[in-house]
């Protein structure tokens, strides 16, 4: 059998749909803290006059975004995901946030995706910090595809969005369909009628492994890929939701104000009333060094703590 190619990155995705757009539109800039993406290098040697590198000085890099996009610039910042969240976080609120500007932050490596670096990288918090601030669009691409869909959007409508993008690259979830679905807020992958398994990302795949096992268990699962948690399409979610018995949530975050969180407050909002069960980090978690897969299994979000989860909320543990 011959090898798969591997899954191109999001980020990768995201940079080269900028870059191509950047050739034909001057005013578009782009401007990093890190310099660790081969699509950077491309970047930065093709347009050195709308590349900024800003270096690990992201409070700065964000006010330098805000007065270019006061001037009418189509301004993009990257960086780490938490460097670009927590560390400049009074940045955001204070400049762009409070004058609304069309700056796109872009993250790289949400949740625990720099897994071996431990909590100085972890961004376990970031949906909650970053979908309360006032006026911002929080996106959470699935794959390669919803990621250049969605940088195509960035550039086409500037406005003030946090587009969260996994490092390590996905399988491809919506084989060219994901521009059907991009208003709406989520993708209905697998649909389903017992239980719905709604999360974003990376958690995205463990939910459809996990659906799998499910069918063979006679249970009948769906999977909800909610990549866009703020602002949420509570009507059409809660009415998607409403067609199935139970709701379990799968979030790489702390259940505090995470994407679980946001689900439920849409379920209320809009008078759906489900039995419903979030997994994610809990507070006092444990930080230790290990892969991805490890700390899934240590935080109970991984394949097997979904299965399970689905089962006992279909009545079937």
């Amino acid at each position: 059998m011959d090898a798969q190619p591997l899954p191109k990155l999001m980020r990768d995705a995201v940079i080269d749909t900028i870059c191509d757009a950047a050739r034909k539109d001057k005013d578009i800039l782009f401007i990093s803290a890190d310099l660790g993406a081969a699509a950077l290098d491309g970047l930065r040697a093709d347009l050195p006059d709308q590349f900024i590198h800003a270096g690990i000085s992201e409070q700065n890099m964000v006010d330098l975004a805000s007065g270019l996009a006061l001037s009418g610039k189509k301004v993009f910042l990257y960086a780490m995901a938490p460097f670009i969240t927590a560390r400049c976080y009074e940045q955001v609120k204070c400049v762009i946030a409070s004058m609304n500007l069309p700056v796109t932050m872009i993250a790289v490596g949400v949740g625990l995706g720099y897994d071996h670096a431990t909590l100085t990288h972890f961004t376990p918090e970031d949906i909650a910090c970053m979908r309360a601030l006032n006026g911002i669009e929080v996106l959470t691409p699935g794959d390669a595809e919803a990621a250049k869909e969605i940088a195509k959007v960035a550039i086409a409508d500037p406005d003030f969005r946090y587009i969260r993008l996994d490092r390590q690259g996905q399988a491809p979830l919506y084989d060219g369909g994901f521009k059907a679905v991009y208003d709406q807020g989520f993708g209905h992958i697998v649909e389903g009628q017992q239980v719905a398994i709604v999360a974003c990302g990376a958690l995205v795949q463990k939910a459809l492994r996990a659906q799998e096992t499910l069918t063979k268990k006679g249970v009948d699962a769906g999977v909800i890929d909610l990549f866009r948690v703020k602002p949420i399409n509570g009507e059409g979610l809660s009415k998607v939701l409403g067609g199935y018995d139970t709701v379990l949530t799968v979030e790489e975050q702390l259940l505090e104000g995470g994407m679980g969180s946001a689900v439920a407050e849409a379920l209320i909002d809009h008078n759906v009333l489900k039995s419903m069960k979030r997994l994610g980090m809990r507070d006092g978690f444990e930080v230790v060094n290990g892969d991805r897969d490890t700390l899934h299994d240590l935080y109970g979000i991984d394949t097997p703590h979904i299965i399970n989860a689905v089962l006992e909320l279909a009545g079937k543990a």
